[in-house]
């Protein structure tokens, strides 16, 4: 082993460099290569976010959102599903909380209502007052 007496070591860090200043110079010990390679590799999915309210719950607020906004069977809604994404503006959007009361036996407080942007935020909302009511 190689022992290092009164070596005094200073680093200082400039943009995208790195200097290392050493008074006595000791040997270096590499075993393969010398200088370190990185690869990058995707990392598996840990996690995955899922919505709260049931599948039963989300499969007919998509159907509702589908029939309010007359969108073709080949159009794909799904619990992330923004109504802006949709092409729906806010008039769109109060038919489409009407057409969920409608189909659930609901009635939502405007407040509430006003602030569901997305087909996931409908369906936890709805099971919340299915909660309430039941």
């Amino acid at each position: 082993m190689a022992s290092i007496a009164a070596a005094s070591t200073s680093l200082q860090t400039r943009p995208r460099q790195m200097a290392i200043a050493v008074s006595h110079p000791a040997k270096c010990f590499s075993i393969g290569r010398s200088n370190l390679s990185f690869t990058r590799r995707p990392l598996p999915t840990r996690l995955s976010v899922s919505c709260a309210a049931k599948p039963e719950t989300v499969e007919k607020v998509c159907e509702v959102v589908k029939s309010q906004l007359s969108l073709k069977d080949g159009e794909t809604v799904t619990a992330g599903t923004k109504f802006v994404d949709l092409g729906a503006d806010s008039l769109d959007t109060v038919e489409i909380v009407m057409g969920l009361e409608e189909a659930f036996g609901i009635e939502m407080q405007e407040e509430k209502a006003q602030a569901i942007t997305t087909v996931e935020q409908a369906a936890e909302l709805i099971e919340e007052l299915l909660l309430e009511k039941a």
